[in-house]
């Protein structure tokens, strides 16, 4: 028996009680949308991965990840779960495989898929980069040793 607090039953409660929509940095990336004059659509039902937020005109796919869930090189994505390491540690890998899976599949049907870590969401050019990002006019990097001219 591990050193959770709580009995299976609890655990079973507080774990249901996860939201998986509408949580806080979802609310907050749609309110930047909002402000911006961005429409979107909410669920991507029907895609790969079902995107919290999609603008099919746009053919771009937003997920909100929570940096300890989805296992960004973050602090706090990279934080360790004390309490049955091995069962989350095991589930985190497979959100990560996840995904990069369904990265993939959308980018192969031409979708544009962004990203937003919890954690980058605290910059205080967040909104701005984010807005940017959406429109698709967010800087491109060019790999050292080529121009982009």
């Amino acid at each position: 028996m591990g050193t959770d607090p709580f009995t299976p039953e609890q655990r079973s409660a507080v774990m249901r009680a996860v939201k998986g929509r509408d949580t806080t940095p979802e609310l907050a990336v749609r309110r930047i949308l909002r402000a911006a004059g961005i429409g979107y659509r909410l669920g991507g039902r029907g895609l790969p991965g079902r995107p919290d937020l999609v603008m099919p005109g746009r053919r771009v796919a937003v997920f909100v990840h929570g940096c300890f869930w989805h296992g960004h090189d973050c602090a706090r994505g990279a934080r360790q779960p004390k309490t049955n390491a091995t069962y989350w540690t095991a589930k985190i890998g497979r959100n990560r495989a996840r995904d990069v899976a369904t990265q993939t599949v959308l980018e192969a049907a031409g979708w544009r898929v962004v990203t937003v870590w919890e954690c980058r969401m605290k910059a205080d050019d967040f909104s701005e980069v984010l807005v940017a990002e959406i429109r698709g006019q967010a800087a491109t990097v060019s790999a050292p040793g080529t121009s982009s001219a």
